[in-house]
């Protein structure tokens, strides 16, 4: 019987979700455990990538267990994992579907703070500016769902089959003091480091180093930019996948996201 497991994760601490030789990941905190629980090797098969740092407030894996237990795997498994992952549902699924290539649309979340905070160090991007220019930046995510071809903003695009992202919406908020940064894209695929690639685009735009003409010059030619540096890993959050038999909304609740009056669309 195949499985699809809905999870949470601050992924501070970790190395990316894939197992990676001698580099602690998610992916293996999970296997280790499910291994332990049901004194077989278990593999399970994530619905993507994130990079190291990167965090998950919303994440699906699938796995094969042939036989039912007779034990709360919820309660289990919750009971052993660190307090950095959660797991939210254990749901039976008919047939043989992917967690990975299955997947319609993912959402991305990624939150900058202006200003020396302790408490969003490990859940946002610091960039101690006295500024943005919001609606320059505005500008440049407007045009995100114009364009399909992300070669420009891809860290490495031969390794790809194409490069090709149906950006179906992206959208930038702010806080009331304008000293927090909300950046939200949703697509049906992603390339390596494009939404931090993309992110630290739009910084540039913001401090005016960059103007909104020559992001569009990238989208336009495919031209990967001479200065491809993507911006801080832990203001990323992988926030909702969605399926054509599976969509349910995010659990984990973290600091501001689900506060619609806090976040102000900039227009």
């Amino acid at each position: 019987m195949r499985y699809f497991v809905h999870i949470g994760y601050k992924g501070t601490n970790y190395f990316g979700w894939q197992r990676q030789p001698d580099k602690l990941s998610v992916q293996e905190i999970l296997e280790d455990n499910l291994s332990k629980i049901f004194k077989i090797p278990i593999t399970i098969f994530g619905c993507g990538r994130t990079d190291a740092g990167v965090h998950a407030s919303q994440y699906f894996f699938h796995m094969d267990i042939e036989k039912p237990w007779n034990f709360d795997l919820f309660f289990r498994l919750n009971r052993i994992l660190p307090d950095d992952i959660a797991l939210f549902d254990i749901i039976p699924v008919e047939g043989q579907p992917h967690a990975r290539y299955d997947a319609i649309q993912r959402s991305y979340d990624f939150f900058i703070h202006t200003y020396k905070d302790p408490f969003l160090s490990q859940s946002s991007s610091l960039y101690l500016r006295k500024s943005f220019d919001l609606h320059e930046m505005k500008k440049a995510v407007d045009l995100l769902p114009k364009y399909e071809d992300y070669r420009a903003f891809c860290k490495s695009p031969d390794k790809n089959e194409h490069t090709i992202c149906r950006v179906s919406s992206a959208g930038l908020y702010t806080n009331i003091g304008g000293d927090r940064i909300r950046f939200q894209i949703s697509s049906n695929r992603f390339l390596g480091r494009m939404i931090r690639i993309i992110v630290r685009k739009l910084i540039e735009i913001g401090d005016g180093t960059l103007s909104v003409d020559e992001f569009e010059s990238h989208l336009i030619s495919r031209n990967i930019p001479s200065k491809i540096l993507p911006a801080h890993p832990q203001g990323l959050f992988l926030s909702k996948v969605s399926y054509p038999f599976l969509d349910i909304e995010p659990k984990a609740k973290f600091p501001a996201t689900e506060d619609s009056e806090y976040w102000n669309k900039v227009v």
